[in-house]
């Protein structure tokens, strides 16, 4: 018997062997993404459910007439048109209460005074609830986008503000003080040791923010507003069409993961450096 047949038997006996070995659930839906197994499970539950008579398709509609609903908004272009205006306001609201929210909390978490003297007052503001702030705002700025975005931009203010000023805080104390051993000035304390330091902690706060801002958009666009997926949802209500409100909660829940997604992908150059525990598959 010659190697290469002694060769080929061994590794068709070992075939079999790696076939058994291999985990349960690795052919079938390997190639189905595990974050979509959930809500496809959930659609196919409740479109069951809808058919078979165990729920009301007036007050729920199934995914299908939820489907339809956006397929006809979308031939109509109303959806593209809503849409893209919801959109520029979140995007527009989170620019404004990002930058703000960083300025202030860098400045309250590396400054002890400014922190004793501010602080304070901005956790009192952020345990008012959004919809106080809208007759407050359509007050003073009228019922036409700046009311609007300002609305969004409070919204994403105080969770970007508290995770920058809490990761300056939580900084381990000696990192600073070897900085300091090594002469490092302000400025290079700063890019070295406590923006490295604050970084993950920035990445949460923002997706935080941005979460927010994706909520406040709602409660800006029951202010006055004739385009935007809010105005669908108020539409919906005032018209009965329960298939348009969950087209539009549809549409909030994808554009909010897509943007989330966004900020993990332009973020993750600067978290490179970390060396974090990783579960198991």
């Amino acid at each position: 018997m010659t190697i290469a047949s002694v060769t080929d038997s061994s590794s068709q006996a070992a075939a079999p062997a790696e076939a058994n070995a291999r985990p349960v659930g690795s052919v079938g839906l390997r190639w189905l993404p595990r974050s979509l197994i959930l809500p496809l499970m959930v659609i196919a539950f409740w479109e069951l459910a809808v058919r078979v008579g165990l729920a009301s398709g007036a007050l729920m509609p199934p995914p299908s007439a939820v489907l339809k609903a956006l397929w006809l908004l979308a031939q109509s272009g109303e959806l593209f048109t809503h849409m893209w205006t919801t959109s520029l306001r979140v995007l527009s609201g989170f620019l404004f209460g990002a930058m703000a929210g960083t300025v202030f909390g860098a400045a309250t978490g590396y400054f002890r005074p400014l922190r004793d003297l501010l602080d304070p007052s901005i956790q009192a503001l952020r345990s008012i609830p959004s919809i106080a702030w809208v007759p407050l705002f359509i007050l003073w700025l009228g019922i036409f986008e700046a009311s609007k975005v300002t609305l969004i931009a409070v919204g994403v203010f105080f969770p970007v503000y508290l995770g920058v000023s809490a990761g300056i805080i939580s900084v381990d104390r000696r990192l600073v003080e070897v900085g300091r051993i090594f002469n490092l000035s302000g400025l290079q304390l700063v890019r070295r040791i406590l923006l490295p330091s604050m970084i993950p902690g920035y990445v949460v706060a923002l997706r935080n923010g941005l979460g927010l801002g994706w909520m406040f958009v709602v409660a800006a666009e029951f202010m006055g507003a004739s385009e935007g997926l809010g105005y669908l949802l108020v539409d919906g209500q005032q018209l009965g069409k329960s298939d348009q409100i969950l087209a539009a909660i549809l549409v909030f829940a994808i554009l909010g993961k897509l943007s989330d997604a966004l900020i993990m992908a332009i973020s993750k150059p600067f978290l490179r450096w970390q060396d974090n525990f990783q579960p198991g598959n």
